[in-house]
């Protein structure tokens, strides 16, 4: 169970956080780049409304893509399986490292772009795949810790993109070490993940309620669990199979249609658009502005931005190993409440600046408690809840439906951060501070403690709220 968590949780997740935040050090190399390809074609220099549109395609064209590879999620898992999913799924991902490594050979700027839609479809898929495939495999009471892996591997890759992009490792404009092969480094995990995990079981759920076979589900039990009696855990897949049938598998239309889920689709969908409105990347975007308005020297900047990317993975992993003890609802409640605190302080903060000296330090300190709260709730724990509020037959669609809403939430603070920063300025956090607020009201008042449960006993708490009767 462990090595099947970290080799889907690096093969996959790693690459989501790397692509994240690997274009932010080599941006002004890469726009460089633009500029004299450009000029090498056209033989004029490029109109600088061009490149600031060229750049914000390079920047934003991989969550839309993370919302095509959303898409793709349902289908896919019920037709190939979650690990035949991953395993097609790293064609992606290799595919986009050859053309981002080739990109500066090549002369073509338009390839950058479309590696960069090829690896958000990736990071869509992973992001929803990986958390549904280990969440599946895991037992009730390592769920919640093993559903925390992949963020923390999400992290971790946006720290080795941090430090891979210093200007002294490969964040630079040398054409054998720079940042082409940067870009390209995000096929080695793909690479490993393609040559290791066919040797590990299916989802024994997938095996069992899905391809009826209880034979391979059962030997799939023993070799995670790693003794041969697994009845218990075989009969509770064999109950949630009875109870599902009369239902059948729930496509993302019936699944918005039916009344036994209603208050398990919206709480996804608040809890998904809670942690991408909340402003992380927003916080992050804004970080290294923030050090240099506290007098941070503009060369040391980017150390900075990577010991904050390490307080990020600290944290992450803090959550693996608390989640089992406090419960998923403290986390959700506690992460969405330091992100709301922060950002009213760090409003007020930015504003005082130029009149009081130390308020550029509170605000270093609000950038940090922001980023804790994320880690240690906002960003761990819907992917995990998704998983264990749904059964077996709508989990699909449930993943199709928050990752979607993930990623275009995502998409659209990438998109209107800049307009909002240019007319509301620090004001800008005040809106983050409203929807985090609004966040933890709906789950303090709405969303089940899910610690310890099985699946069919959140489905029985659920079906309260849902007012429904279930067999």
């Amino acid at each position: 169970l462990a090595l099947v968590a970290l080799i889907s949780a690096l093969g996959s997740s790693f690459q989501y956080g790397y692509n994240v935040s690997v274009i932010n050090s080599p941006a002004p190399y890469m726009q460089d780049f633009y500029n004299q390809t450009y000029f090498n074609r056209s033989g004029t220099p490029m109109d600088s409304g061009f490149q600031t549109l060229l750049w914000s395609l390079t920047v934003s064209m991989y969550p839309l893509g993370g919302f095509f590879g959303s898409l793709m999620v349902w289908p896919l898992v019920n037709n190939c399986g979650r690990k035949g999913t991953l395993l097609i799924n790293n064609l992606f991902s290799i595919t986009a490292a050859v053309l981002m490594g080739t990109s500066e050979l090549t002369k073509s700027f338009e390839v950058i772009i479309l590696s960069r839609v090829i690896m958000g479809i990736y990071a869509g898929l992973s992001s929803n795949v990986v958390p549904m495939f280990l969440g599946e495999m895991s037992p009730k009471n390592l769920r919640g810790a093993i559903g925390v892996v992949p963020q923390l591997f999400i992290t971790i890759g946006i720290l080795v993109a941090q430090i891979l992009g210093l200007n002294s490792v490969l964040g630079n404009a040398d054409f054998a070490v720079g940042w082409p092969l940067l870009l390209g480094l995000t096929g080695i995990p793909s690479l490993i993940q393609l040559l290791t995990l066919p040797f590990f079981p299916e989802s024994p759920r997938y095996l069992l309620i899905q391809k009826g076979n209880e034979e391979q589900a059962r030997q799939a039990l023993q070799k995670l669990r790693g003794w041969d009696d697994v009845d218990d855990e075989i009969e509770e897949m064999r109950q949630e199979d009875r109870s599902e049938k009369e239902e059948g598998h729930f496509s993302v239309l019936s699944l918005c249609t039916f009344r036994g889920l209603r208050w398990q689709l919206i709480s996804i969908v608040v809890m998904m658009m809670g942690q991408q409105l909340s402003g992380v990347n927003a916080v992050f975007y804004y970080a290294d502005r923030i050090f240099q308005s506290a007098g941070v020297d503009k060369s040391n900047v980017q150390y900075v931005t990577v010991s904050i990317g390490a307080i990020n993975v600290v944290m992450t992993l803090l959550a693996v190993f608390i989640v089992e003890s406090l419960g998923r609802r403290i986390l959700l409640l506690a992460g969405f409440g330091l992100c709301c605190v922060s950002c009213a302080v760090l409003t007020l903060a930015l504003n005082l600046q130029t009149t009081v000296s130390w308020m550029s330090y509170l605000s270093i300190v609000c950038v940090i408690v922001y980023i804790i709260g994320h880690a240690i709730g906002a960003s761990p724990i819907p992917f995990v809840m998704i998983t264990e509020m749904f059964l077996q037959s709508s989990r699909p669609a449930a993943f199709m439906v928050g990752g979607s809403v993930h990623w275009l939430c995502n998409f659209t603070v990438g998109l209107v951060f800049l307009y909002m920063e240019a007319g509301l300025g620090p004001y800008s956090f005040l809106i983050f501070c409203a929807i985090c607020l609004a966040t933890i009201v709906y789950i303090f008042f709405i969303v089940p403690e899910t610690k310890n449960k099985t699946f069919m006993e959140i489905n029985r708490i659920m079906a309260k709220r849902n007012k429904v009767e279930i067999q």
